[in-house]
């Protein structure tokens, strides 16, 4: 492997290695990476098999002497063109979040990484898999009250450090990297492209029965479970990318936030007989992070993702009865999923600790937006659509592809995500009527 190929971005480069099925190169990549930015004398890299890293890489990192550390890093498509600095745990300590701070970190564009004491503790991601995978119920209880109280300290940071923003400072800040900056390609950043264009332009869409061209695909209303959804696929991604403009955003009002804290960043800490949750991977907090997409993240990937049926398509095939059927100009489809007690009770107290306290906060302050509904839906919808490629059999790293089954139910829950249904409610609307500011 060329010094030249390292040196450019060694955390793309070990990405792709790692997607390649060249473990051992990427291990050997990020070795190089944190014994040059560290100054340590690297014994071994261990790349960790992790379901929840879609756009990152973890492990262990033992070092002569005996010493071990957990690495993470985030890695974007064009992150040296759009983003000036990722991880920033120190603003997260400074508004009273429980933070797990890195024992070393480079900021450096390409080679962006962060190291942290090892530990044993398990993530919070983890437990609710184990949970939802075996059916014992056993500690519901337990998580739900850790994942509450969590909300509960978020809660509160987020009105502390309220406050008006400017478009400059908000185009500044890594989280647009979730959302906008997934939709286009530098420097042109205002046309839609991106993740869209690499993930499903000019493909082939798998249907009973047969298949359809993205662009007829996506110009299709949805009708899922007797309920009409007017937005099409292209609509709601062409939307996204008018609402969630950093600029436009900056009018709703900024906070201090972690930005992607899904249960994947958020370890059990078990000590003396006592729990919490402890946040790590701040890889895209800010101070300036738009108040309305600050818990975005957390609250699709933990709540609406599961289960199985963005991370784990294979075990969802036989969970859940999918029926779709192409007419002119629509698909109807059919599905049973529904959100798990563990994941009604992580809604619940995102209802009533993060966004019922924080709407109404930014409705009390002139800072809220009288389509704010629609900005929180697009921002939901890009959560699936843009974290991973949706059609059947689109392999993500190490996540299998998808049945064509699943792939429906996949695009089903995004457009439910997107629109307000007519004349009806689903899990998502009813959602966003219980956070609803009230009028004074």
């Amino acid at each position: 492997m060329k010094q030249a190929d390292i040196a450019a971005s060694p955390t793309a480069l070990a990405r792709r290695l790692v997607a390649e099925g060249k473990r051992d190169e990427a291990e050997a990549v990020v070795a190089e990476l944190i014994a040059r930015n560290f100054n340590l004398p690297v014994q071994r890299v261990s790349i960790t098999a992790d379901w929840s890293s879609l756009n990152s890489l973890n492990g262990l990192v033992d070092v002569d002497g005996g010493g071990r550390f957990f690495f993470k890093f985030h890695q974007e498509e064009g992150e040296e063109a759009t983003v000036e600095e990722y991880y920033r745990a120190e603003l997260l300590q400074r508004v009273g979040l429980p933070v797990d701070v890195p024992a070393m970190v480079c900021r450096e564009p390409g080679q962006q990484i962060l190291l942290y004491a090892f530990r044993r503790d398990r993530t919070l991601a983890d437990l609710c898999l184990e949970m939802e995978r075996t059916g014992d119920l056993a500690s519901l209880e337990d998580l739900l009250v850790l994942q509450a109280e969590l909300d509960r300290i978020t809660g509160e940071s987020y009105l502390a450090s309220l406050h008006a923003s400017t478009a400059e400072k908000s185009a500044a800040e890594p989280i647009h990297q979730l959302f906008h900056n997934r939709l286009v390609t530098p420097p042109d950043m205002t046309r839609l492209s991106g993740r869209v264009a690499r993930f499903y332009a000019g493909k082939q869409v798998a249907l009973p029965g047969g298949a359809l061209p993205w662009d007829e695909f996506a110009r299709l209303s949805w009708r899922i479970n007797g309920v009409d959804y007017p937005s099409s696929l292209a609509e709601l991604f062409s939307e996204s990318l008018t609402f969630l403009d950093p600029a436009r955003l900056a009018t709703c009002g900024a906070l201090t936030a972690h930005g992607d804290a899904h249960n994947a960043n958020v370890w059990v800490e078990r000590r003396a007989h006592a729990a919490r949750l402890v946040l790590f991977d701040p890889a895209f907090a800010g101070e300036h992070v738009p108040a309305l997409l600050a818990d975005v993240k957390a609250t699709f990937h933990n709540i609406f993702a599961h289960p199985f049926w963005l991370y784990h398509p294979a075990e969802a095939e036989p969970c859940f009865r999918v029926e779709a059927a192409p007419e002119p100009g629509r698909i109807v489809v059919e599905h049973d999923w529904a959100l798990t007690p563990l994941r009604q009770g992580f809604l619940i107290a995102k209802v009533t600790h993060i966004w019922k306290p924080l709407l109404q906060a930014l409705s009390e302050r002139g800072l809220l937006p009288e389509n704010w509904r629609r900005i929180v839906r697009l921002a939901l919808f890009c959560c699936p659509t843009l974290v991973m490629n949706l059609l059947a059999g689109a392999p993500h790293g190490a996540t299998p592809g998808r049945a064509p089954k699943i792939s429906i139910l996949s695009f089903a829950i995004a457009v439910m995500a997107g629109n307000e249904p007519k004349r009806a409610s689903d899990v998502f609307s009813r959602f966003l009527d219980e956070t609803a500011p009230e009028k004074s």
